[in-house]
């Protein structure tokens, strides 16, 4: 699962980065060290113009948005459910309700710094379960993390048709089994989506579930690299650079085998 990243870039630096032909963040988003579930994300996306914006028929342009992780389907009752749709399983997002209708035309990217993941130690906390030490998943060459997501857009059926918070942008990481290098620290990985691909993945017209699933591959062997960090990072109300920062190997507790 991935459910807590790093994402520090400007929107200026990814909006070069992704070739974003419109910024629709209306309030930049500060650097985030320990982003959690229901927090206000940076996403790509690839929309046409809204009716009052432009022509109908106009090919669709690439956007930066900000989205809250955490998926809320189009035909959900209730938005508490995108708590529980933060992750969506490869092997089954073209085909589970929740995900579907957004696999097939509302695919984005959600750039990153890196990831954290847990793993077990040696060290028993109160409840006699194993304590568990964080490490930080992130580039070898420090470059951006282009994690698969899917983004929807749900109506508030509270809110007036000219409220204009009525509709709430919300999005979900599609994971996978984790490759060798990371797999030994947990199970399951974001999927990424190299640079030559971006294009294809957000091209809302591109509808086939093979060829898309195709374009998703876990990250290239020896591309990533994880090391312990401070389990400060653990509680979300920490935030800042020194989240990413190795720990002192003297600090590093034992870890289970």
């Amino acid at each position: 699962m991935c459910g807590r990243y790093a994402s520090s870039r400007r929107p200026e630096d990814l909006i070069e980065e992704f070739e974003v032909a419109d910024n629709r963040v209306p309030t930049v988003l500060q650097p985030d060290y320990n982003v959690a579930p229901t927090k206000e994300v940076y996403a790509v996306v690839e929309r046409p113009p809204s009716k009052e914006e432009g022509e109908q028929g106009v090919p669709a342009e690439r956007q930066l948005r900000a989205l809250t992780w955490g998926l809320v389907p189009s035909w959900a009752k209730d938005p508490k459910i995108g708590n529980r749709m933060i992750n969506a399983r490869m092997e089954t997002v073209a085909e589970k309700p929740a995900f579907r209708r957004a696999f097939s035309s509302r695919r984005c990217l959600l750039p990153a710094d890196g990831y954290y993941e847990w793993y077990p130690t040696q060290q028993l906390g109160k409840s006699g379960k194993p304590l568990k030490q964080p490490f930080f998943i992130r580039p070898k060459d420090h470059g951006i993390l282009a994690m698969a997501g899917l983004y929807e857009i749900w109506r508030d059926p509270d809110k007036a048709d000219d409220d204009p918070d009525r509709f709430r942008w919300t999005c979900t990481v599609i994971t996978t089994d984790a490759e060798d290098d990371v797999g030994h620290i947990h199970d399951r990985m974001p999927l990424m989506v190299e640079k030559d691909r971006w294009a294809a993945w957000l091209d809302p017209t591109k509808k086939d579930k093979d060829d898309l699933l195709a374009l998703l591959v876990p990250a290239s062997p020896g591309a990533l690299e994880a090391y312990p960090v401070s389990k400060a990072v653990s509680n979300v109300r920490n935030n800042g650079p020194e989240l990413m920062e190795p720990l002192p190997l003297e600090d590093l507790p034992e870890l289970a085998e």
